[in-house]
């Protein structure tokens, strides 16, 4: 047995750490309506999108497979699946793909209920209802094998390599021990520690997938900057990561892989999918922040948990964001955006042992209904779903 938290249980058998309606448009057209159904009852969110139309094959395929993943996350009690009518990903997919899950679900069709007022009627009374029924639910203890949490970092500097990521491992790998999951991704990222990366996969099979999925990503990024003349627009790393300290894209990753820990890598899965085993994951996708952290959410996560040495407010709607930097200074300036203060390792205050831990409770507390800065403060910006080239 592990360590507990307080969660709500669903019928699947995941434990949510919050208990919202997720008020989900099919596609873009259909997300004004879906904001204003959020915008009428208290304990909703919405996530507007600009696909789901006009997309083929696999393009098409990682959008559907990423909002169902969304409506599945145990954190929503309910969905409210809002679609307009002709769209190619049908909004009666969406939301019979996500009740496979057990939870409830509606959907809202804009052009079966006459206009968009009626839709935002209708949508507002399916999630009234369902606010009423989560309402009466109550958290229960839960062990931690039941979380997941996702691994992310922007607006990267020295610090964060240095203390944040190494901090946020050490957490990581006391939830994956017992028998939790941590999701690493950001394969743009990671350039240039395939290797190492490789060495730390449970078998053979794995440790060719990592190197496969980030030998993949360096052709497809190799390719990508020789169709610019820009010189600029072929830098790897962001001007901010320049200005923090870091020299280049492999520099960066050294840091960067640090946010997993020393645990052993159990499965490498797509984007848009849902891995399999519990433990320590590899989320073949892109190094984009909002992209990241909609693939971990859309993979299960219920928490992510994101370094920042040059600080970014950023959250995502019905999903903490717990915020660590590794920079003092940054802590100082953006002590309303940032949840713990990694730099304590930087001015000897700390450990990294000591900060690892307080993550860690800070991942519980969360868990258990804390409310990291980026929800007080309402910061949703980190919902942007991938576009296949």
């Amino acid at each position: 047995m592990g360590d507990k938290f307080l969660g709500f249980r669903r019928e699947n058998g995941a434990v949510g750490v919050r208990n919202l309606i997720a008020i989900l448009p099919s596609v873009f057209c259909a997300g004004k309506v879906a904001e204003r159904i959020a915008q009428s009852v208290p304990g909703t969110v919405h996530f507007r999108h600009p696909v789901g139309c006009s997309q083929v094959g696999e393009d098409l395929d990682v959008t559907a497979k990423t909002l169902i993943g969304i409506g599945r996350n145990p954190n929503f009690a309910g969905v409210v699946v809002v679609g307009l009518g002709c769209e190619r990903f049908s909004p009666h997919e969406l939301a019979d793909e996500i009740a496979t899950s057990g939870k409830m679900v509606a959907k809202v069709i804009i052009q079966e209920e006459g206009d968009s007022i009626k839709a935002i009627e209708t949508g507002s009374r399916h999630a009234r209802r369902m606010q009423q029924v989560a309402s009466q639910q109550q958290r229960q203890e839960a062990d931690v094998s039941h979380l997941m949490i996702g691994l992310n970092c922007g607006g990267s500097d020295t610090t964060s390599g240095l203390a944040a990521n190494p901090a946020l491992g050490i957490a990581s790998d006391k939830l994956v021990a017992q028998g939790g999951s941590s999701i690493l991704t950001e394969l743009t990222e990671l350039l240039g520690t395939e290797h190492i990366l490789a060495r730390r996969a449970v078998n053979e099979s794995v440790a060719q997938e990592i190197l496969t999925a980030i030998g993949n990503m360096e052709d497809r990024l190799k390719r990508q900057g020789q169709t610019t003349t820009k010189e600029k627009r072929k830098h790897l790393i962001s001007t901010g990561n320049y200005d923090g300290g870091l020299s280049s894209v492999v520099e960066k990753s050294l840091g960067g892989m640090k946010k997993s820990g020393n645990a052993q890598f159990v499965e490498v899965f797509k984007y848009g999918d849902v891995p399999t085993r519990k433990g320590l994951l590899l989320l073949d996708g892109p190094g984009h922040d909002g992209e990241v952290t909609t693939g971990q959410v859309a993979a299960g996560a219920q928490i992510c948990c994101f370094p920042t040495g040059r600080g970014t407010p950023a959250g995502f709607p019905g999903v903490p964001v717990i915020k660590i930097t590794g920079n003092p200074h940054t802590y100082e300036r953006m002590k309303e955006n940032i949840d713990v203060n990694a730099g304590l390792v930087i001015t000897g205050e700390k450990s990294l042992q000591e900060t690892g831990e307080e993550i860690y409770q800070e991942i519980l507390a969360v868990a258990s209904g804390k409310l990291c800065k980026a929800e007080v403060l309402g910061h949703d910006e980190l919902f942007c779903i991938t576009r296949m080239p």
